[in-house]
């Protein structure tokens, strides 16, 4: 009797104290208005163009919460804009979250018991929202990170409880926002190996769409984590409402789309679920990745900018600094190379004037060399047959030469055919009593393992220990997991996706405690992994495996949606037959790099490339941290055309190319953007092959930026695969 007194009483005091609160989430255009209502639920009132006062917001908030009726004829407040929507009592749509307690019972209810608000810094402010279940020991915080300057939302959610015994979390999303307009178009980005990041916008209808990965690792392997959702129609470049969103999640993902019988959009966000029920001890605290996103009423572009700006100043590892030019020796040696051919290679890259050179895949193994990929991965030593001094004579060669050296690595992988294997083949993921399932002849370690992890680590302190250490690490990882399973976890195999990921982040973070401005690429096949959660130990990611310089224009022009040019490595390679320039030119949209045979150029190419990689580290600033804007889409057209114009408005570079056009295409004038109206501006060509024309006749000229924005010059050459480089400068 008493237990049901006590129960009744938690009920009717939570009941009491539930307590009508408005909660303002802004950026320096944006608002989120989250609204406390006196039945304890929270509601998402509002999200888009933050507006001049309160009045508007008060009056969304009542419109938000007005009654309906359901099927039994008892009017409920509207719970199609909860803010957290939970499963098991009267929600009929997606949840945010769905647990069983201890005693079986499937449901939970939260009830909003207290939000606060504290600045981190003069430009981002933290937001916490408190919520409980009134009748389970059971609570959810929503944290809401806003960076005014940037207008990014960065949004995740803390789970604990306090039960006698652990408690089964089945869903668990870091973010749910709604909207309500009248159609919902969704840019969504897909691929595979070697056609990466591919642009596909449709129209949502009744339903729900999911994005979503199960692979593991490598998970973006055909879904990129990221999205548009465009309001009331297709946004274009620079108009229409529109939110960009993206997880920082490196692990199985999920985004879901649901149109509601009210036409009524949800979208949920955060880890998948998927084979990942979550058994929560007592007191632990469980907490989503972040859900990165923006609002934009100016179209693609200016979503784009907000987290280009945001990924600078807080997104990527060291954002704000320079990055390295590189020769890379894959395409030059592969497998088959010894000592002098890659300090040959050192000279060369000393001769194309870049800063660094890279040793690829192929250096490691002694029992097993690496001569293929079909052996000694997970042996980090020099192999002494090809490298009879160890990897510290060649970084010090590389210092005599004048250039900075760096080494490839994939430390989450092994071969079955390696001395790691055969010491420990109880690190690997795998299913018992079934055979071994290989992809590129590896498997997987098992990161959930903290002698794993200490592996891991310990390979990159040893290099980092050999001498002065290396100056860049080129970080891969080949294959997704299939028949995965961890002996470690023993019983818990439904954690193994969410450890796994979470163990790859302790190793990280330790390397970069330890090393806390090492560059890093990181790499997945291409571009398999590219999220902001490992950006946050990463300093720029491979985009993908296929540098030919025609399919990378849509690789790069995709990616640049929600990634930053510095972010983004770009080869000039023997993909494709297409001219240096053409290769070149394409490479500089991002972070420059050569993985060619210098000796097999000849004297004009060598010329170009020379004074091109002068020009990029010239220009590189406005290249890195610019602004970008795309003035037309290959997606729409036989060419593109992009530039990038300094915070300042006084320098600026455009690059323009033509793809595959028709017989002598009559292309118009492009308007510039982004230049300052009443400044003037000297155009001029650059990156011209020795003896060669200039492409534009007014290179060389001066106009103001009023008549390059609103009346615009002819930019795009009429020759298959060919480009135009053009630097921009206030005079």
């Amino acid at each position: 009797m008493k237990k049901l007194f006590l129960l009744a009483f938690t009920i009717l005091f939570c009941k009491v104290q539930a307590q009508e609160a408005q909660i303002k989430i802004e950026t320096q255009n944006t608002a989120l208005i989250l609204k406390a209502a006196k039945n304890g639920s929270l509601y998402q009132a509002y999200l888009g163009t933050k507006l001049e006062s309160d009045f508007g917001y008060n009056a969304l908030s009542k419109e938000n919460t007005k009654s309906f009726v359901i099927n039994d004829g008892n009017p409920l407040v509207n719970l199609r804009h909860q803010a957290y929507p939970t499963y098991g009592t009267e929600n009929l749509f997606e949840s945010a979250i769905r647990m069983t307690h201890n005693d079986g019972n499937p449901s939970l209810e939260l009830v909003y018991v207290s939000h606060n608000t504290a600045k981190i810094d003069g430009n981002t402010t933290e937001t916490m929202v408190k919520m409980k279940d009134p009748v389970y020991p059971v609570e959810v915080t929503l944290h809401y990170k806003s960076f005014y300057k940037e207008n990014i939302i960065e949004q995740w959610t803390e789970i604990v409880h306090h039960e006698k015994k652990p408690v089964t979390l089945y869903n668990y999303a870091s973010s749910m926002l709604h909207f309500d307009a009248d159609q919902y178009w969704l840019t969504q980005f897909h691929g595979d190996w070697a056609k990466e990041v591919r642009m596909q916008e449709s129209q949502l209808t009744s339903g729900t769409k999911v994005i979503d990965s199960k692979l593991g690792v490598r998970t973006n392997m055909y879904q990129t984590p990221v999205f548009f959702l465009s309001l009331n129609a297709k946004a274009e470049e620079n108009s229409g409402d529109l939110v960009a969103g993206t997880i920082a999640w490196s692990g199985n993902f999920k985004f879901a789309f649901e149109l509601d019988n009210k036409n009524s959009l949800r979208i949920s966000s955060g880890i998948n679920p998927f084979a990942s029920e979550y058994s929560l001890q007592p007191g632990k605290v469980f907490t989503t990745p972040s859900f990165i996103y923006t609002f934009s009423n100016k179209g693609k572009g200016q979503a784009s900018r907000n987290l280009h700006s945001w990924a600078k100043n807080y997104g990527i590892k060291d954002g704000d600094k320079s990055r390295l030019t590189l020769l890379n020796n894959w395409e030059t040696t592969f497998f088959n190379f010894d000592e002098k051919k890659l300090t040959d290679m050192f000279a060369d890259s000393k001769t194309l004037g870049v800063d660094l050179f890279l040793l690829d895949d192929g250096w490691f193994g002694n029992k097993y060399p690496r001569s293929g990929d079909k052996s000694g991965l997970g042996d980090w030593q020099a192999t002494k047959t090809k490298l009879p001094n160890g990897i510290g004579f060649l970084m010090q060669e590389a210092e005599k030469t004048g250039v900075k050296f760096g080494i490839w690595i994939e430390p989450e992988m092994v071969n079955p055919k390696s001395e790691l294997y055969e010491k420990h083949p109880d690190w690997v993921l795998k299913l018992p009593n079934r055979p071994e399932s290989y992809y590129r002849s590896q498997l997987v370690l098992d990161l959930c393992n903290p002698q794993v992890q200490d592996f891991v680590f310990k390979t990159v302190d040893d290099i980092m220990q050999t001498n002065s250490g290396v100056a860049f690490f080129k970080w891969d990882c080949n294959r997704m997991m299939t028949n995965a399973y961890s002996t470690y976890l023993k019983n818990q195999q439904s954690h193994l996706f969410i450890e796994y990921t979470n163990g790859l982040y302790k190793v990280l973070d330790r390397i970069k405690t330890k090393y806390p401005h090492l560059p890093m690429m990181l790499c997945a096949g291409g571009g398999g992994r590219t999220d902001y959660a490992l950006l946050n130990y990463f300093t720029e990611f491979w985009a993908s495996d296929n540098t030919d310089p025609f399919n990378r224009v849509f690789i790069q022009w995709g990616y640049s949606q929600f990634f930053p040019a510095f972010s983004i490595c770009n080869h000039v390679t023997s993909w494709g037959n297409q001219s240096i320039k053409f290769k070149t030119d394409v490479a500089m949209m991002g972070k420059l790099g050569f993985d060619i045979n210098i000796k097999e150029l000849k004297e004009k190419e060598l010329k170009y490339t020379q004074d091109a990689v002068a020009n990029y580290k010239r220009l590189s600033e406005v290249i890195w941290h610019g602004d970008m804007y795309r003035m037309v889409s290959p997606y729409e057209e036989t060419r593109a055309v992009l530039m990038y114009v300094n915070e300042s408005k006084s320098k600026a570079v455009l690059f323009s190319y033509t793809l595959h056009p028709l017989y002598d295409p009559q292309y118009n004038a492009v308007r510039f953007q982004g230049l300052d109206p009443k400044k003037t501006y000297k155009i001029e060509e650059i990156n011209i092959m020795p003896e060669a024309k200039k492409t534009i006749e007014e290179s060389g000229e001066s106009f103001t930026g009023d008549y390059l924005m609103n009346v615009g010059l002819r930019v795009s050459s009429s020759k298959v695969e060919s480009s135009v480089v053009l630097e921009i400068t206030e005079i």
